[in-house]
């Protein structure tokens, strides 16, 4: 039986206004990326998968007006071969 540990994550993307407005999607994915690794305290073994509706969701408006913040279900599973899961988060 696989365990894992979810948990609920807002993650402001307001630092990703403070750049070029032309890097501003491509910046905020990597404030989530930092994000998650920073609050879950991830190894350097451990990888961080990025749910492809993530992205989109982030792109959906353009490069220059990404979303001021998202709400993320991170999951962490117990097995250390499988990554940690970044998902968009639905009610």
């Amino acid at each position: 039986m696989v365990r894992a540990n979810q948990s609920e994550l807002t993650v402001p993307l307001r630092m990703a206004w403070a750049i070029t407005r032309y890097k501003r999607a491509p910046r905020a994915m990597q404030i989530i990326r930092e994000h998650v690794i920073q609050h879950l305290k991830v190894r350097e073994d451990e990888e961080v998968w990025i749910d492809p509706t993530v992205n989109e969701h982030i792109w959906a408006r353009g490069i220059e007006n990404p979303p001021r913040k998202i709400r993320l279900q991170v999951t962490r599973h117990d097995e250390p071969d499988i990554p940690i899961e970044v998902k968009l988060y639905t009610e």
